[in-house]
């Protein structure tokens, strides 16, 4: 494999005058490695993309949007809002399904210093409630379904300007986005500090609470560069190693996002790297594997990427065989890792694509590593190599570096780095220490310098993509008056990856069945948080010697034998 050529091409790329070369800046008072070449903030970003005016931008089903009328209404909206009041630093939320107009708000908003605050479309009316507290966004663009949610508000939040986006009818208290996207140009002329927040995304939080990721300018452009670099760096070494340049990229990329954007997966990564290409984005109302076929064959979308049961779903759907694909260079999974069974099905079953992945965090607004092709075929369970931007270590439980190769848990410190939780400076204390960010997950790094995710040092079940503390999905438990106990953990399962599990006890003389439980909890958490698995326990739950549940120990005894999926 050629990996002495992948060494050779990142310090060819990342040395003195290459086109990723890397420097030292100082960000919160820490060393950082970043990108001499970057551009300066995510507004130079969508400025340069006025040089694609005629090319397709958004395409969501019949409906097409070329860069041109993009541009013409993100200047709309963004004028618009300053004639709110609404000023740089800021805060707007973003509230609703994959529509266009997601991105459309998002590019408005950042390209004038406004921070977008990404709203899980999945959240309960309580769980949106504390996020605008949280967060306390100026205005909030929702569509129908997110209205009827913030309807559900009681009290109802006060002082926020409601935009409706695909609404059946005016509502009383809203203003219809018809009416902002007419509002006269240009965009307001503003002034970015790389360093400022451009938006903030929520992470399930482990106190039963989400917790706000302030990613800024400098840390969503740093991403892009990490992906284009990514591309770059495996390109440069494989032409090195077999004499013959690599296939051609697409003219211009056609990128089908599904998954949502109010994640670092779809927005940072997939929106921003076909955005900066010129190429086009197809949006989907929401994930069907048949659509999906449809929709690759019909658009000639040249990637796709997900969560890995998208790509599982795809091969495996009865049209697979009978649909057009050769269209399709690359598929792509991250958000979870991508078993290595699945690797060699894409490498073999789609002509013409290669498979990839990415490994990263809301918290490094996108990837910290990326592991595509020839490389990933040969290590299928890695997440590949660091990006460049990013020193890695892997620590014991005293912070101190483990010897290459041995197991720690893995810390990144880089430009993309986030700047801390809004309103959470303990939270912000206890992730990141002197710039390096605990990513909560055990690792090793080989001798190639790719990374290894063996294990995860959180509480948290990775479903589908979706990050779910246990601790938030019990404190929503522990509000049934029934309960005496839970522990929840993540339950193997085929498709998502995990699953959400619990043991409980019940209070003496009370009664609870599972489907009462789970109708108590779909009040309190969105549904993807929901315990599938429920196992009623008669005695109490077993405990290590300063009482907290041996969580792992219960997941093997009750989830031990139960058929994954």
């Amino acid at each position: 494999m050629h990996y002495a050529q992948l060494a050779q091409a990142r310090d060819e790329l990342t040395g003195p005058g290459g086109a990723f070369e890397i420097t030292t800046i100082t960000v919160n008072g820490h060393p950082v490695r970043a990108y001499a070449t970057a551009l300066p903030d995510v507004r130079a970003l969508w400025q340069s993309t006025a040089q694609f005016a005629d090319r397709p931008y958004l395409v969501y089903g019949d409906e097409r949007l070329s860069y041109a009328q993009a541009h013409a209404r993100v200047d709309a909206i963004a004028a618009w809002l300053a004639a709110q009041g609404v000023q740089p630093g800021d805060r707007v939320a973003i509230a609703m399904r994959n529509y266009p107009e997601w991105l459309l708000i998002y590019w408005a908003c950042v390209a004038t210093g406004i921070t977008v605050v990404g709203m899980n479309a999945w959240w309960t009316p309580q769980e949106m409630a504390y996020a605008l507290g949280d967060a306390a966004p100026r205005a909030l663009f929702l569509d129908a379904e997110r209205l009827e949610r913030f309807r559900a508000i009681a009290p109802p939040p006060a002082g926020i300007t409601l935009i409706g986006v695909r609404l059946d009818g005016p509502e009383p208290g809203v203003t219809p986005f018809a009416s902002v996207i007419a509002h006269p140009g240009p965009m307001p002329a503003v002034a970015i500090d790389p360093d400022a927040d451009a938006c903030i995304f929520y992470t399930s939080g482990t106190t039963g609470f989400p917790k706000g990721a302030q990613l800024t300018h400098r840390g969503c452009i740093t991403n892009l560069f990490n992906m284009l670099y990514a591309g770059a760096s495996t390109a440069l070494a494989v032409q090195r190693a077999t004499g013959t340049a690599p296939p051609a990229a697409p003219a211009v990329p056609v990128v089908l996002l599904t998954t949502p954007l109010f994640h670092v997966t779809a927005n940072n990564c997939g929106a921003y790297a076909a955005t900066a290409a010129g190429g086009t984005i197809v949006l989907m109302y929401r994930w069907d594997a048949g659509e999906a076929l449809r929709i690759i064959a019909r658009e000639r979308v040249t990637s796709v990427g997900g969560v890995p049961v998208m790509a599982r779903e795809l091969i495996n759907h009865p049209d697979f065989a009978s649909t057009d694909l050769s269209s399709l260079t690359a598929m792509s999974g991250g958000g979870a890792q991508v078993p290595p069974d699945l690797v060699h099905k894409i490498e073999d079953k789609v002509a013409g694509a290669r498979p990839g992945t990415g490994y990263g965090m809301t918290e490094t607004c996108g990837i910290i590593t990326s592991n595509s092709g020839d490389f990933f075929v040969d290590k299928p369970d890695s997440a590949g190599p660091a990006m460049p931007a990013y020193e890695t270590k892997c620590v014991d439980d005293a912070g101190n570096s483990v010897p290459q190769g041995d197991i720690g848990e893995l810390w990144v410190r880089g430009a993309a780095v986030i700047k801390g939780y809004i309103n959470r400076p303990e939270a912000t204390a206890a992730s990141i220490t002197d710039g390096w960010l605990h990513t909560g997950d055990i690792a090793r790094i080989d001798e190639h310098g790719f990374i290894f995710i063996v294990d995860r040092k959180k509480d948290m079940v990775l479903r589908g993509g979706e990050n779910v503390y246990c601790a938030e999905v019990e404190a929503a438990i522990y509000r049934h008056p029934a309960v005496a106990e839970c522990c929840v953990f993540g339950v193997p399962d085929q498709r998502l990856g995990e699953d959400v599990g619990v043991a409980v006890v019940i209070k003496p003389d009370e009664a609870l069945d599972a489907e009462t439980l789970r109708q108590h909890c779909a009040s309190l958490i969105a549904s993807y948080k929901l315990p599938r698995h429920i196992w009623f326990q008669a005695e109490p739950l077993p405990r290590n010697a300063s009482g907290k549940f041996l969580r792992r120990a219960l997941r093997e005894q009750l989830a031990g034998d139960l058929p994954a999926g």
